[in-house]
């Protein structure tokens, strides 16, 4: 074997597979081969933020399997995607697996769209890996560890247990609280309005909507009553109805830009009701490749972009399709080119574009699911319209006079579709063909009473849209952001809104007040400004770092002392009496939600469920989640042992399980351990998670198994037990004992 290619993913390794010959070998490292630990900080932070990098168990198989391949290879080839991640990647294979002081005889070569004509120029022109990236992946990697490792702690302490705080989690959280607060804070007021519905002498009709009085223009909220609209509708009996002015306005259209990865996010959530991270997944897929007949076919470019660059072969493609296909009538004289608006706009690929315009959405339906089709077709059509000429409509607007009230009729016509022909459609509401001073028939007047709605709650769409507006996040970070922030327990999705959870409230005013620069806008969109710099290399990434950590270390040191978890997370009092002690029942707040608590707290422990929430508990009988069984599955970071494949977390009828997302060609599942967040007591490396035996019977046991056979039969709550220092559990009923029978305590 003379050249040996390295990829990130099985199925981009199989369709590269057919472009090169038997001097080729091309395999895939499956993602990341090596990461900070899981159970440390793995970053010396006083020795300039040195990262300590492990290979996780499940990766060194393929690191020793890749070490073998070099070892017979003439060159090395390192083909991961070409941005900061895929450039991170190589960087770790190359430190992996070079031996010694032997340099591994390596080249760096990337592309944009995974077609032969690519690949092979890629390989005309390889390069070094380029360490600017790396350090600008690295950067914001350590950033949010420390950020996450040293916050989240504090949360739990001061807050409640299991919490988590991010550097960009936590901003968006903010942006979705204080959008809820404006909703409640929001005062609804009533206004109404006035149609007439009316008739030419040739039976046409028309509606038209009152917008003046006495020459003076309505406001929104100007009709304020039923009091006032029937005054009005009673001045206007016997009222003749004349057309007083006509205006006629032609309105260009322009094309759209073809899509970028926050524009693709948001338009497949509002014209497919994609989320984000089903976004990503789809586009992925179609990027690495799909089997069309009988050979591994990539069709888009690289999903992950915030540039609207299009190379001139696709332009010129595109033209021809054009001219041929649509019409020579739809060709402008000249091609579109496009400026990228984002401020931190980086990496600069092409947009989202397909690989060939001529395998047009029809052609390849066959092969490709529904979902896919779908996302394959807005993409296809977004990139063909971009260069196509503008729409033009005529849009008429009529003034109709009764006494001293004016009405406004519009309508428009499409004089030239231009490239609503291929993405979108456009519609018409024609007006008939109306006089100056023609005379109209009232059929029926129309009021209609209406309220102002608050402000609506923001959907994958909408808050992605948000983050780039603020520079907040990159086009890799908007998907991830959501799911973090939704498995966290901050946020619920209902009828595709984002809904804060009570916790959220809690944590994003103690940060605020407490940390302001973690759920700062601006400060944060300038760490992303400097995370760009060191990727464009004009700026070091440990000074950036040292400028960050230094005052948040010390401010967190400051809080610990400062702050009592009394003052974060008082209760609230109720009416209710415990039954096991007769005390009264408060309302205390966990990750979970609301629970009632006994107030005799430790001396009784007595918890349950808060009438009509569907939140439990800590422990609580119904878990925390709040899901759906018929909700969509949920994309992982966990390849797939068997084929390399993400895994897909699915709901089966005994709960939430892992599924290789290759189904139905691979057919591999595996529980679903779901973690405590409570450390092991025995070992004290690894943590309680839920298990299942054969039977489905539900225990909890280390994570270290079985190195460690730590195991329990109920819930632990996080607690020890004030006699033993044994770990408590849940002991029925809400209440809770002490895990050592010897010990008895809460019995």
């Amino acid at each position: 074997m003379k050249n040996l290619v390295i990829v990130e993913s099985p199925t981009k390794a199989k369709t590269i597979a057919k472009f090169l010959g038997n001097d080729f070998k091309i395999t895939s490292s499956y993602g990341h081969v090596r990461d900070l630990p899981t159970k440390k900080l793995g970053v010396k932070t006083e020795a300039d933020f040195e990262p300590e990098y492990v290979v996780s168990k499940d990766k060194k198989p393929i690191v020793d399997s890749l070490k073998k391949m070099t070892k017979g290879a003439e060159i090395i080839y390192f083909a991961t995607d070409e941005d900061r991640e895929g450039e991170a990647i190589s960087w770790h294979l190359l430190k992996l697996l070079e031996s010694g002081k032997t340099k591994l005889p390596y080249q760096r070569i990337a592309f944009h769209e995974i077609t032969k004509s690519a690949v092979m120029e890629a390989l005309k022109h390889p390069r070094e890996i380029d360490k600017n990236l790396v350090d600008a992946q690295q950067a914001r990697r350590i950033l949010d560890r420390l950020v996450g490792y040293k916050l989240s702690p504090f949360l739990w302490k001061k807050v409640a247990k299991g919490l988590s705080a991010g550097r960009v989690q936590s901003v968006a959280v903010r942006l979705i609280v204080e959008k809820e607060m404006e909703i409640k804070n929001f005062k609804t007021e009533e206004y109404w309005s006035l149609k007439a519905i009316l008739k030419t002498n040739r039976g046409e009709e028309l509606t038209a909507s009152l917008i003046k009085i006495d020459n003076k223009k309505l406001d929104k909220l100007e009709l304020k009553d039923e009091k006032t609209i029937e005054a009005i509708l009673k001045n206007l009996e016997g009222a003749e109805y004349l057309v007083a002015k006509i205006e006629k306005k032609e309105t260009i259209k322009n094309q759209p830009a073809p899509f970028t990865t926050s524009t693709l996010q948001q338009e497949a959530h509002n014209k497919l009701g994609f989320s984000a991270r089903q976004t990503m997944y789809l586009a992925q897929g179609l990027y690495e490749g799909v089997k069309i007949g009988k050979e591994q076919t990539g069709l888009i470019t690289y999903m992950r972009t915030d540039s609207l660059n299009l190379s001139a072969s696709f332009v010129a493609a595109a033209r021809a399709y054009i001219k041929e296909e649509v019409g020579e009538k739809y060709l402008p004289e000249k091609p579109h080119y496009y400026k990228t608006k984002s401020k931190g706009a980086q990496e600069a690929h092409e947009a989202i574009r397909p690989t060939d315009v001529l395998a047009t959405p029809e052609k390849i339906k066959d092969y490709l699911d529904d979902k896919q089709y779908k996302l394959y077709n807005l993409i296809w059509s977004r990139a063909v319209a971009s260069q196509m000429k503008a729409a033009r409509t005529e849009n008429t607007g009529a003034d109709i006079a009764a006494k001293q009230y004016i009405f406004h009729a519009t309508g428009n016509v499409i004089k030239f579709p231009g490239w609503l022909k291929v993405y979108g459609s456009g519609k018409e509401n024609e007006l008939p063909a109306l006089q100056k001073n023609e005379k109209l028939t009232l059929q029926k007047l129309e009021p209609k009473q209406n309220f102002t709605e608050p402000p609506a709650r923001y959907n994958d769409a909408s808050l992605v849209k948000k983050l780039e507006e603020l520079g907040i996040g990159r086009p890799s970070t908007y998907a991830p952001i959501i799911s973090t922030i939704q498995e966290r327990n901050y946020i619920k999705r209902e009828s595709g809104r984002f809904i804060p959870q009570d916790i959220a409230f809690v944590v994003t005013d103690l940060l605020k007040e407490h940390f302001p620069e973690i759920v700062d806008y601006q400060f944060t969109a300038e760490m992303e400004e400097g995370l760009d710099e060191v990727a464009e290399g004009k700026k070091k990434w440990v000074p950036l770092l040292r400028d960050f950590y230094g005052p948040f270390e010390k401010n967190l040191e400051k809080k610990y002392m400062e702050i009592k978890k009394a003052d974060v997370m008082e209760p609230e009092e109720t009416n209710e009496i415990c039954e096991k002690c007769g005390a009264p029942m408060i309302v205390r707040t966990s990750r979970f939600g609301k629970f009632l608590a006994c107030s005799a707290f430790p001396k009784c422990r007595n918890t349950k469920q808060m009438a009509g929430d569907n939140n439990a508990p800590r422990g609580g009988s119904n878990g925390a989640s709040g899901e759906s069984p018929k909700q969509e599955p949920e994309m992982t970071d966990i390849k797939c042992e068997k084929c390399g494949e993400p895994m897909l977390i699915r709901q089966g009828r005994f709960g939430k399980f892992l599924a290789c997302s290759g189904f139905p060609k691979c057919k591999n599942t595996k529980p679903l351990d779901q973690d405590t967040g409570i450390g092991c007591p025995q070992c004290g490396k690894g943590k309680i998670v839920a298990k299942k035996t054969k039977s489905r019977k539900t225990f909890y046991a280390c994570d270290q198994y079985p190195k460690c056979k730590f195991a329990l039969w109920a819930r632990p709550t996080g607690e020890k037990c004030p006699k033993c220092g044994s770990l408590m559990i849940n002991g029925g009923k809400g209440g809770e004992v002490c895990s050592n029978k010897e010990c008895g305590n809460g019995e």
